[in-house]
């Protein structure tokens, strides 16, 4: 029997906390437990019930979805947090990841990228559409600098994918290479940036600006 995975909406505009609801009843196993605007309503209610995964707005008016994922992830290391964000908003990728956030959406998203991201996150891994890395990449200030980590064009390769939130099976069947060398290149990733896991590989890779997504 497939466990039922239960998510919490969290978003200022009641009208796309309602859209959201109707895109997530379409999935296969999701239920939402619950709605909120605002940090305090979400605190309460998950003194009363904790989700698999919080869809966190980053920007709830006069508060900030980056602490509310913060405090989230200290209290609840257990409950994974997909980020929402509009177009204009990309550039807290960072912020959002030291908080904590396992996934970014933009609220344009369909079904599919919604099944896509919540796989994800319950496997432990992060996901990032391509759509949005390329419009984070925008938003990145000044020129590209070059980087002080220095990648071969095939770890480059594995690093995008692993950014889209691929396994290494997805990244062997696409490049054509063995999952042992996906792994390999995986580790020597985190070996050359310093991460600690993919989130924080992720993050680097951002900062760094090491991906070339035009």
């Amino acid at each position: 029997m497939i466990n039922t995975i239960e998510v919490v909406l969290v978003d200022d505009h009641k009208i796309f906390r309602v859209g959201m609801e109707a895109l997530l009843s379409g999935l296969n196993n999701i239920s939402v437990i619950g709605d909120v605007d605002c940090g305090d309503d979400l605190f309460r209610l998950l003194r009363k019930k904790e989700p698999d995964i919080v869809f966190m707005d980053i920007n709830l008016g006069n508060e900030n979805g980056i602490e509310i994922t913060r405090k989230v992830v200290a209290r609840y290391p257990h409950i994974k947090v997909i980020a929402l964000t509009s177009s204009d908003e990309v550039n807290n990728v960072n912020d959002m990841l030291e908080a904590g956030a396992s996934a970014f959406l933009l609220k344009n998203s369909g079904e599919k990228e919604l099944q896509k991201a919540i796989e994800e996150v319950l496997k432990g891994n992060s996901y990032f559409s391509k759509e949005f890395l390329f419009l984070a990449k925008q938003f990145q200030p000044g020129a590209r600098k070059k980087s002080s980590i220095q990648l071969s064009e095939r770890e480059l390769e594995v690093l995008q994918f692993i950014c889209q939130g691929y396994s290494n099976q997805e990244i062997s069947n696409n490049i054509g290479i063995s999952i042992h060398t996906v792994d390999t290149h995986r580790r020597n990733l985190l070996s050359k940036t310093g991460a600690k896991n993919t989130a924080s590989l992720v993050m680097i890779a951002f900062r760094d600006r090491l991906l070339d997504l035009d």
